[in-house]
């Protein structure tokens, strides 16, 4: 055990000691020192009157890791409670008595009454010492004492019994996060914790097998690290006690959870303990959590009297519906305030100290952080890591959902919100939040510039066995322009920016302030780091990066900030060291005392009931409403291609004006293949080009059409994930045949099962003739596909024995089915053709049937046979949310070039009216018809 000598005891200051804020955990010193305050106050009521409890200081030379809990402290006495145990020390002159108890049983059961009597004694002993010649003279006082003494101690002991046994369920033990970070923040927890209130079982699950789960837990448990400041045989024994504290089972029916239950309260009834509660943490894919939810709430709930905690881990969703969909489900089995939902970045130390930082600097800051002063703010997390072994997991989510809709929106709202007066108050801050996210601008197409790195198609083509034809349309990089439209930050420009591959791995929050100083003399006569016409910014360092860890910069012309000294300390300089264009020297720097893992630090605050570093069902909901949109309108953008790492550039880099971000590169595409040889289609890549002012994308046909059918079925999917359903309308003639069997044998993710099939037109036969566009899609995909068939819908060409007779009303009963079953009559996705005379579905030049009015469906007359024809009309065509216009052929060469030159004359050419009033329109044609 540490000596504390005399030396030591600088000074004692007495004080009361407050009770702890609303939610919070009192540490065992405090209940200490009020159990010792309860026997003071008892003493006063006799007679005998003692001081409040105190607070030590210590001197700098004592160990860091010995921090003195004062219980109670006179003239010449201060007794401690540290971590090595116990004690009473004389402090006045010529006393040094140093009378140790060690009490640190840390769930050793041994009884506390021992040590408390052991503890007594000691008291008493240095009493006497102190006050002998005092208590000669008025023996009964001795007495009287003795009884305050007690009292004392005995309230002491009253605040040290253990407030009961936690149960840790870690789901997925076994998996990558939970080996990374997850046990190394259990076992942080257990060395925090142990030996105070609370005793602790700690729960690996998973689906693998007993044994080999057991086999990988012992392997993570024995590579578990100490802090800095712990001796190894300290280590090597804290490691022993959390083993043995740690066990893996399986967990996968209902039934494993009852049994995990019982076992919980038989442990707890068998040692004599009383639940105080159990953590269940989700460390298991998204889609698993309902069930998961299911077996707690019926099986594996504590008895009355004990907490559950809930905690969750992102992905919440993919888009603001499925997010809301499951908030449902969890809110049908905890409540609110039963479940964590973490976002690790909101447990990183720079990123928890933007807060505290703005409120400490409240006075400083109030003439700099607003538009009046900032010029722009910079939100950045880069990798050099790519999707590798992920790939699974971003073909759902990319980079927007990896990281931009949670991490850095959580940022941009802790630099944009207003500050509270009270930022302990998570209820002040999650509604500053919200108002901050009220105030966002929505996000348009844009508002966005995204990337893939180039060997991205391939890992997914291995990981997820797709076709050599597939291609991903995810982004792996983007950035993104934001606005706030609100007095404080109106026109300031926040940039969102993250991707992997890139070239360094860094994490930060600049701000940037205005450069409102000319300095008249020449550089060379500015004061070095103070003249104010030298870049002025605050950077939050989040990580990595040159500094290689976390840090707080301030420009040294703008003014010293002011950190918590017990947390934070000055960074040292390093020659040569540069950061955002200006040496190190130039800033105000200071880094934490300790680094913590975010982890660590959330399981804590999950422990301690702290819920202002993780997110709400409010807060989560607001974000996805903001970025769902921006995620729909690059539903089908083809992001820039880069190779990766230094390889990149300037291809990434972009540029902003006003509402709209831009690449500053036109994109490196070849054109045109080497003069000396025959084109081949390895030759050139898929063109992205403007054809009539609409996206085109152009290629060889077997790309074109396998790009088409990736377009059309990630269409279909997201349809499905928002409305639970995917309304397609196709039409007939030769082109369409290729991507009918593409979709047919190349798509086997396709939602076909909530997917409906129209027609754009049909020729005036029966269904079975050969001519039929039905009989074409019946042919080439309905046969191969699992379509219900109540979800296809022919056109009623064929009724009373009669073709497309006008008396028949088939044109009205088609239009009929559609707005019945089409929500406002807007397909999904129209696929259209262009004919050599520039008509489109089954409207010609020269026939105005169809190009206007009200009608859904008409009646048309071809100028080819069969001459009668069922065709959607341009106004029913123009109200899908996407229409794609299949161009191929050398035949199509002249019509593509004459179409590209006019204006909108439906009447001329159909097609050239085809322009969706709200939607999308796209354009897919061949090299032959674009090239010629």
């Amino acid at each position: 055990m540490h000596s504390f000598k005399h030396s030591k005891l600088l000074s004692c200051d007495l004080k009361e000691i407050p009770l702890p804020p609303a939610g919070q955990t009192e540490g065992r010193g405090q209940r200490c020192q009020r159990g010792i305050g309860k026997g003071i106050r008892a003493a006063a009521a006799t007679g005998v009157h003692l001081p409040a409890p105190c607070s030590c200081r210590l001197s700098a030379g004592t160990a860091e890791s010995e921090v003195l809990r004062p219980v109670v402290s006179q003239k010449r006495l201060c007794c401690w409670s540290a971590r090595s145990g116990w004690g009473c020390a004389g402090t006045g002159p010529g006393y040094t008595p140093h009378l140790p108890l060690s009490l640190w049983a840390e769930q050793t059961g041994t009884p506390l009454l021992v040590h408390t009597l052991w503890l007594a004694m000691s008291v008493l002993a240095a009493l006497g010492m102190l006050a002998e010649p005092h208590f000669t003279r008025h023996a009964g006082a001795w007495n009287m004492l003795m009884a305050a003494v007690c009292m004392a101690l005995l309230g002491c002991l009253q605040a040290q019994e253990l407030q009961g046994h936690v149960s840790v369920i870690l789901l997925g033990a076994t998996g990558d996060l939970a080996r990374k970070y997850l046990w190394q923040g259990l076992f942080q927890l257990y060395l925090e914790e142990a030996g105070k209130s609370h005793s602790f079982r700690f729960h690996g699950t998973a689906l693998t097998s007993t044994k080999q789960g057991q086999e990988v837990i012992a392997k993570v448990l024995e590579s578990l690290s100490c802090p800095r400041d712990t001796a190894p045989g300290r280590c090597a024994e804290l490691k022993a006690q959390f083993q043995q504290l740690s066990e893996y089972r399986r967990l996968k029916t209902p039934e494993d959870y009852l049994a995990l239950s019982e076992d919980i309260e038989a442990r707890v009834q068998r040692e004599g303990l009383q639940e105080a509660g159990r953590i269940f943490y989700f460390s298991v894919p998204p889609f698993a959590y309902a069930e998961i939810a299911r077996s707690i709430n019926s099986s594996c709930r504590p008895g009355p009297g004990a907490w559950l905690r809930v905690v969750l881990e992102k992905p919440f969703g993919r888009d603001h519906r499925s997010a809301q969909q499951l908030a449902t489900e969890l809110g049908s089995f905890f409540q609110e305030e039963e479940m964590y939902r973490v976002d690790h970045y909101l447990g990183k130390q720079v990123v928890a100290q933007i807060l505290p930082f703005r409120d400490q600097n409240r006075k400083a800051l109030d003439g700099l952080w607003s538009r009046h002063r900032v010029e722009r703010v910079e939100i950045v997390m880069k990798e050099t890591v790519d999707a590798e072994g992920r790939t699974s997991f971003y073909e759902e989510y990319g980079v927007i959902g990896d990281v931009l809709q949670n991490h850095l929106t959580e940022i941009l709202m802790l630099v944009a919100m207003e500050l509270p007066l009270n930022i302990s108050s998570s209820e002040a801050v999650l509604g500053h939040k919200l108002q901050a996210f009220r105030a966002l601008r929505g996000l348009q197409r844009g508002s966005a510039v995204v990337g893939q790195y180039q060997a991205y198609r391939g890992q997914v083509r291995r990981e997820l066995q797709k076709p050599d034809s597939f291609h991903s349309l995810t982004p792996t990089f983007a950035g993104i322009l934001v606005h706030i439209d609100n007095l404080r930050w109106e026109g300031v420009p926040f940039i969102l920016m993250s991707g992997k591959a890139l070239d360094e791995r860094v994490g930060y929050v600049r701000i940037l302030f205005k450069d409102q100083a000319y300095c008249a003399q020449s550089e060379k006569r500015w004061v070095p780091a103070q003249s104010h016409c030298l870049p002025q910014q605050i950077i939050f360092y989040i990580g990595h990066g040159e500094l290689g860890g976390p840090a707080v910069l301030v420009s040294r012309n703008l003014f010293r900030p002011s950190l918590p000294s017990a947390g934070w300390k000055e960074v040292e300089g390093q020659p040569g060291l540069r950061l955002f264009g200006r040496p190190l020297s130039d800033y105000y720097a200071y880094s934490p005392v300790r680094e913590q893992d975010a982890y660590s630090i959330l399981i804590s605050h999950i422990f301690h009931r702290r819920k202002d570093s993780f997110i709400t069902m409010d807060n989560l909901l607001a974000s996805w409403v903001f970025w769902t949109p921006l995620l729909d309108s690059l539903a089908h953008e083809v992001p820039r291609l880069y190779p990766g790492g230094a390889e990149n550039g300037h291809l990434l880099d972009f540029e902003f004006s006003g509402s709209h971000l831009s690449f500053s590169q036109p994109p490196l595409e070849q054109l045109v293949p080497g003069l000396d040889s025959a084109p081949m289609p390895s030759d050139f890549q898929v063109l992205r080009a403007k054809y009539r002012d609409s996206p085109l994308i152009s290629a060889w046909p077997e790309e074109l059409i396998a790009r088409l059918a990736g377009d059309i079925e990630a269409a279909a999917v997201q349809a499905v994930r928002r409305f639970g359903q995917f309304h397609l309308a196709l039409s007939g003639g030769s082109s369409p045949v290729a991507l009918f069997q593409q979709l047919a044998t190349g798509h086997y993710g396709f939602p076909w099962a909530h997917t409906h099939l129209w027609l754009v037109d049909e020729r005036c036969v029966p269904l079975w003739d050969p001519e039929s566009n039905f009989q074409g899609l019946q042919a080439h995909l309905l046969q191969h596909v699992r379509v219900p068939h109540y979800n296809v819908h022919p056109m009623p060409v064929r009724r009373r024995q009669r073709l497309c007779a006008e008396e028949d009303q088939g044109a009205q009963a088609y239009a009929e089915e559609i707005s019945t079953l089409v929500t406002n009559g807007s397909f999904d996705l129209v696929l259209l053709g262009m004919g050599t005379d520039g008509h489109t579905a089954s409207l010609f030049p020269q026939s105005p049937v169809g190009l206007d009015g009200k009608q859904l469906v008409v009646l048309t007359t071809s100028p080819s046979g069969p001459h009668r024809r069922m065709s959607l009309s341009l106004p029913a065509i123009n109200r899908a949310r996407k229409v794609a216009v299949l161009v191929m052929g050398r035949m199509k060469r002249e019509i593509a070039m004459l179409v590209s030159r006019v204006g909108r004359e439906p009447k001329k050419w159909p097609i050239s009216g085809v322009l969706p009033d709200s939607g999308q329109l796209v354009w897919y044609m061949d090299y032959d018809a674009f090239l010629g």
